[in-house]
């Protein structure tokens, strides 16, 4: 019974090295998924919220803005915490300095891009009196 037990002992060592092994690959996986993580998502994002702060606070009286509701609106005055924006002629709404998303381009004065070109007005599609042009088939 003694030589079974002896027999029986460099199994189990090699038993428990192993189990200690595979933990310790299991928590080096762990450890690696977690800092894929934080470079690919984590870091990226504080970045952006750290360079929108920096945008918000910067921002003075004048400027076009865009708000994180997406509304476009020139920035009319201003303090730390809040400013005045107005959306329209005789619009004004004060809100948050943290809602303002970004700072409108000046080749951008009304906060859309113009990606087709404007046609002039005296401009007539062939075959339509009324500009709207022949689909007929």
């Amino acid at each position: 019974m003694g030589t079974e037990i002896l027999a029986a002992a460099p199994a189990l060592a090699a038993a428990k090295t192993t189990s200690h092994s595979s933990s310790a690959s299991f928590l080096i996986i762990i450890v690696v998924i977690f800092g894929l993580l934080y470079f690919f998502m984590i870091r990226p994002q504080r970045n952006r919220q750290r360079q929108a702060q920096q945008t918000s606070r910067q921002v003075g009286d004048g400027a076009r803005i865009r708000t994180t509701a997406g509304m476009y609106g020139t920035i009319i005055s201003g303090d730390d915490d809040n400013v005045l924006v107005e959306f329209a002629p005789g619009v004004q709404i004060k809100m948050m300095r943290k809602a303002i998303m970004g700072v409108v381009p000046d080749d951008e004065p009304d906060g859309i891009r113009q990606t087709v070109p404007d046609m002039p007005d005296d401009t007539e599609t062939p075959g339509s009196s009324d500009g709207r042009g022949d689909f007929s088939i």
